[in-house]
This record gives structure tokens, C-alpha cells and sequence, in this order.
């Protein structure tokens, strides 16, 4: 036992050394802006061409008194806050149904599941881009016989097909809840394929002996799905749902994608801003200080969803 606790200890030195590299650039580019961004969150006004040019800032919470006071700030706090408790819950269910699908087609599942993950490996504003070609309205003329004729995407060409009116999802005077449902459908297909390269791994781990009892007891095939598959996936359903939040608070580039760096239609800019495309806002106007204070306020608000999520989860969850 001494023996082994002398090899053990004997060069530690070489094993700090191994880690030097990693640790260096982890403390340059993970550790150091933390602190900076809460050193400048504190420093009101703070600007660095300011503070390049020898400018001193008082220390206090004016940024954040601003951040909250600022108009548009209960908006963007809005808007990533409803774009999380829509997507989340969608993408999640539709991802449990869709792995135990597939894990139910043992002979063509891995090229359904190269079809599903193909999203994941997509540039998000190429993505947005298709989408908001899908959604868009090109234009309207009048026909021969004087009616509206109507030049638009995909989706309102199946809708128009099936007897109904094209809807103005994204465009020029289009309303708040057709700009949230596109959002919506974009985020939640754009989220499946990692939610189910998750479930479905956690699927095919699952003793099938469960399975088989069950079977023999002639249980039925719901029964099956809330009464074992649900308990034995929940830790994997707790972390695809916590990921799931913190990505969802910090969306972006989807709005972009679609709405460009508007993020909204022309006749309503910053419609659909988002508590990230605050921050990105703040820092154009090189106003750090405010910057950082909304970064703050954001990581706060993540930190206290997914603590709760991790509450809920000890009563929930069956490891």
C-alpha cells in the first residue's frame, strides 16, 4: 500500500505539466472574461474607447438600473423567455417520440438517423436563410380577372393548395404571434437532432428485459411507454430539457437567420431581439458596462431555471 502511494506521488509535478497548456488557455479565454465582464458590469458608463483615452468610472449598479430601466429591455426578456417555454417542451416530446421510432426500426435506422442529425451539422444562418425563404411572400399582382394573386414560399403554396389563405408569416406588416410560430417551427427542427441522438442512445442502453416482462404480461404499448421507458430515459430527459433551456436563453443566430440583423419584419425592427441580441446591441455601441450587466442578468436567469429544473429532477428523476 506505501509502495503504490509513492508511485502515485512520487512526480505530480509531470501531471501540472501536462495540464499547463489546457490550463493557460482556459485562464486567458474562459477565466479572464468572466471576471473582466463582472468587473465592467459594476463599472457604470463603462467604455473601453473611454477608458483607453484615461476616462475613470465610478463603481456601483447604474448598469443594471439601466439595463432594466432601458425600453425595450422587458421585450427582449420577453421574447427569450416565451421562445424557451414554447420550444423546449415541443422539441423535447417530439424528439422521445421520434428515438422510440426509430428505435423500433432496427433496418433502416442508421440512415434515418444520419437523415435526422443532418440539422445539427448545418450552419444555423444557412438554415434561417431556407426558412425564411419557406415562409416568405414574394410579391402580389393582380390577374386577368382582377383577382390578388399572391407570390409565395412553400409554405403558403401547400397552404393555398389545401383551400386556405396565405398567411404573412415574416414580411412587412406581419403580426407578433406568425413571427413567434416561425420561430417556433425553425427552433424546434433545428433542436431535434441532438435531443434525439441523446434519447436514442440512452434507448438502446435500456435492459430489454423490461421490455419483455412487460410483453408477457400483455401490457399494452402506452402503458409500456409512460410506465418504463419514461422512468428509465428521465435521466436523459433531464439533461436534453436543461440543455434545452440554456441553449433557448441564449438564442440568436435563428432570429438572424431568418429576420437578418433586424430581428424583426421592416415595419417593426428589434421585434423579436432577444436578451443575447441585447448584449450584442449594447456592445456596437461600445457601451461595455451595459453590456456585461445584461450579460449578468442573463447568466442569472439561466442559473435560477436550471437550478429549479435540477430541484424538480430529484423527485423525477429515477437513476
Amino acid at each position: 500500500m506505501a509502495d503504490n502511494n509513492m508511485v502515485e506521488s512520487r512526480h505530480p509535478w509531470k501531471a501540472w505539466l501536462y495540464l499547463a497548456p489546457a490550463l493557460v488557455l482556459l485562464a486567458i479565454f474562459t477565466v479572464w472574461p468572466i471576471i473582466n465582464t463582472i468587473r465592467m458590469a459594476f463599472l457604470e458608463n463603462y467604455s473601453g474607447l473611454k477608458a483607453v483615452g484615461g476616462a475613470t468610472f465610478k463603481f456601483g449598479i447604474g448598469n443594471f438600473t439601466k439595463v432594466i430601466k432601458y425600453k425595450k429591455f422587458v421585450q427582449c426578456l420577453k421574447n427569450t423567455v416565451l421562445i424557451c417555454f414554447l420550444t423546449v417542451p415541443i422539441s423535447t416530446a417530439l424528439a422521445l417520440l421520434i428515438s422510440v421510432a426509430l428505435n423500433s426500426i432496427k433496418w433502416f435506422q442508421k440512415p434515418l438517423q444520419t437523415i435526422f442529425f443532418l440539422p445539427y451539422v448545418t450552419n444555423s444562418i444557412a438554415i434561417g436563410m431556407v426558412f425564411a425563404a419557406m415562409f416568405n411572400i414574394v410579391g402580389s399582382f393582380y390577374g386577368t380577372e382582377n383577382q390578388l394573386i399572391v407570390t409565395a414560399g412553400i409554405i403558403n403554396n401547400v397552404i393555398q393548395f389545401f383551400g386556405g389563405q396565405p398567411v404573412n408569416w415574416i414580411n412587412y406588416g406581419s403580426s407578433y404571434a406568425a413571427n413567434i410560430a416561425v420561430m417556433t417551427i425553425y427552433i424546434v427542427w433545428n433542436a431535434l437532432p441532438f435531443k434525439i441522438l441523446i434519447l436514442l442512445g440512452g434507448l438502446q442502453s435500456v435492459n430489454k428485459q423490461y421490455y419483455d416482462a412487460a410483453k408477457v404480461d400483455g401490457t399494452s404499448k402506452a402503458r409500456i411507454f409512460g410506465r418504463i421507458t419514461v422512468p428509465l430515459l428521465s435521466p436523459m430527459i433531464a439533461y436534453v430539457v436543461i440543455t434545452g433551456f440554456i441553449g433557448g436563453f441564449k438564442e440568436y443566430t435563428s432570429i438572424v437567420g431568418i429576420f437578418g440583423e433586424s430581428m424583426g419584419p421592416a415595419d417593426d425592427a428589434k421585434r423579436l431581439n432577444t436578451m443575447v441580441g441585447f448584449v450584442y446591441d449594447s456592445l456596437s455601441t461600445n457601451n461595455q458596462g451595459r453590456a456585461s450587466a445584461a450579460a449578468l442578468i442573463l447568466f442569472g436567469l439561466i442559473l435560477v431555471v436550471t437550478l429549479l429544473e435540477l430541484y424538480v429532477s430529484k423527485k423525477k428523476v429515477h437513476y
